[in-house]
């Protein structure tokens, strides 16, 4: 069995990560109990998403799986903390910081896999959108990061529990990365508004650098 579920974790690695992405940013579409969010799902969701990086990284190096499963546990074990030490004042900027870190690092090794490839097949397709989202998980938790530190930062967060203000700000980050912007939610300081335009840029790059890549790999399978 165990075997199995290894062939199947290398072979379809970034759609198993895909899925478990959405399922991180989006799930509060068809749950309403934000405290069983809290305190349940967001641990698992974290622990589903770590088992599915687990193909990203195989024969990756000692290192780098050291490094990804240090992060993936601090990822587990802080939100099930916050219930006993959330109230501390820079808890969840920690928190916040080290999902960036988590996430950041799944998505240099993406980065690697998409530049390496001369063709192009599902994999590459399924990696191209784990990297955007990742991008959305990132922005996501480094606005949080600002959020905590200064919650006059960012205006206009349902700041009722943990759990509305990360999806308030999984909102906020994914019509910034996508450039649409309705302006419901918005930066109220400087810094925040640079941060938040230099995401706008690099979700931008991210797209034209992605097309260009597929369209290179397309044509080089093409000519082959």
């Amino acid at each position: 069995m165990l075997p199995g579920l290894y062939k199947m974790a290398q072979r379809y690695k970034y759609e198993i990560l895909l899925m478990s992405l959405l399922a991180h940013l989006y799930i509060g579409i068809i749950l309403s109990d934000l405290p069983f969010y809290t305190k349940v799902i967001w641990p698992v969701n974290m622990l589903v998403i770590g088992v599915a990086s687990i193909g990203v990284f195989m024969e990756k190096g000692r290192s780098k799986n050291i490094i990804k499963n240090s992060l993936l546990a601090l990822a587990i074990i802080l939100p099930i903390s916050i219930p006993v030490v959330g109230h501390l004042q820079y808890f969840m900027t920690i928190l916040s910081a080290m999902y960036c870190l988590f996430f950041g690092f799944i998505l240099i090794e993406i980065l690697r896999y998409l530049v390496r490839p001369n063709y192009i097949d599902t994999d590459i397709i399924s990696a191209s959108a784990c990297g955007f989202f990742l991008l959305i998980e990132i922005a996501t938790f480094l606005f949080q990061a600002l959020y905590y530190l200064d919650n006059t930062a960012i205006k206009n967060i349902d700041a009722t529990q943990a759990a509305t203000i990360y999806m308030d700000l999984v909102y906020f980050s994914s019509i910034t990365v996508t450039t649409i912007g309705f302006g419901d939610i918005v930066p109220n300081s400087h810094g925040t508004k640079l941060i938040v335009a230099l995401f706008g840029v690099a979700s931008q790059f991210y797209t034209v650098v992605l097309i260009g890549i597929l369209i290179s790999k397309f044509v080089s399978q093409q000519e082959k």
